[in-house]
């Protein structure tokens, strides 16, 4: 770890990067998409969730080693970018649009441009605002039911109340999405990941049989936790983003083999004995029982969802607290850490993290190759 955070440090100081800033590991990156391939079951595609990989050439490199042109999108301004980038793009969104919104984007962007948008649809309710929206607007839309495969966050409940269901004249049922990120949560008590996985493919192979034959194009499921663990079933597609950076939240089963990707690299402003605001005497005492460390530094910038790494030992301090300016990190007695070094951090998830730092610094072959714009947050 040591040699690997001090080749980066090196490519920062060449590349004259003294900021906080996003860095993109693309050897790490193309690892992780050879896994992809390497476990993906037959004959399933994957659609590349745009919000955890919020940056055009992210999504291009990633899309063009996968021969992919499918895109998960979940917010409108991103939604126009990716298909204003990728012509031949088919987007699905991974979760219900107020019928407002959609409207507006329809409006503003052209029904027509929009054609190759899938809308979701959870309730009944909502298809019947998006059939008079297709209505008002004289075109027709594409939509797939959101199903509950057990994560319980909304969508139909039971393939009995999609059988129920009238779609409007104007809306072109294009299939399922079915997610079931609870799976690998699931402890052993209650049967487990495997269980659940098993459970959701059932469940999602009984909606899918309630559509027509020209009904059943988009069968997604999955998610970057749970995607390669899918062997077969109803399932023609799956959802992947986080996966190909490997954020902190997805150390988990299903991903096992893969290399964080993506830090947060920042310059150390200051190293100091550490010592609390009031009388020495207090961090003295606090030290002597060990909740107040002896050494500490400042960090350029701060409190982002992101876990330290490196220099090893470092942590945020609860006494001290977190700051977006300069944040103090509590260092082992014995850390070597002199202003000027870089302390890095690993996210926790990729969306809106790798927005928050403009251009991505994009680590390969040991030096900083090249500058990928993130999208705006929008």
């Amino acid at each position: 770890m040591i040699a690997y955070f001090a080749a980066l440090s090196e490519a920062l100081r060449a590349a004259e990067i003294f900021r906080p800033c996003l860095v993109l590991d693309r050897d790490r990156l193309d690892g992780n998409i050879a896994l992809v391939k390497e476990r993906l079951a037959p004959r399933i595609a994957v659609r590349l969730v745009d919000k955890s990989l919020p940056s055009m050439p992210l999504l291009s490199h990633i899309a063009r080693a996968l021969e992919t042109s499918r895109f998960m999108t979940f917010h409108p301004p991103v939604t126009q970018a990716v298909l204003d980038a990728f012509p031949e793009g088919d987007l699905l969104y991974g979760k219900p649009m107020p019928v407002g919104a959609a409207r507006a984007a329809l409006t503003r962007g052209g029904a027509g441009w929009w054609s190759r948008v899938c809308w979701l649809i959870d309730t009944p309710e909502r298809l019947a605002e998006y059939g008079a929206l297709a209505s008002a607007l004289d075109t027709e839309l594409r939509f797939a039911f959101e199903v509950d495969v057990g994560l319980h966050r909304g969508g139909f409940a039971s393939p009995e109340a999609l059988k129920a269901l009238s779609i409007p004249e104007r809306l072109r049922c294009e299939g399922i999405m079915a997610y079931e990120a609870h799976a690998p949560e699931i402890p052993g008590l209650f049967g487990g990941a495997a269980r659940a996985l098993n459970k959701a493919s059932v469940l999602a192979e009984e909606f899918a049989d309630c559509l027509g034959d020209d009904q059943r194009r988009i069968l997604n499921i999955g998610g970057s936790k749970t995607a390669l663990l899918h062997g077969g079933g109803i399932a023609n597609e799956v959802s992947i983003g986080s996966a190909f950076v490997l954020p902190g939240d997805f150390d988990t089963p299903g991903l096992e083999g893969f290399q964080p990707a993506a830090f947060i690299a920042t310059p150390i402003l200051k190293a100091v004995d550490a010592a609390l605001p009031g009388p020495p005497a207090v961090s003295k005492a606090l030290q002597a029982l060990g909740l107040f460390p002896r050494k500490g530094c400042y960090l350029y910038g701060g409190k982002w969802m992101a876990e330290p790494v490196f220099p090893e030992g470092m942590k945020p301090n609860g006494l001290i607290g977190l700051s977006s300016n300069q944040q103090f990190m509590s260092l082992p007695a014995a850390a070597d850490v002199k202003p000027g070094d870089y302390a890095f951090l690993r996210p926790t998830q990729s969306e809106a993290v790798l927005q928050h730092f403009g251009a991505i610094a994009v680590f390969a072959g040991g030096r900083i190759v090249e500058f990928w714009p993130a999208l705006p947050m929008g």
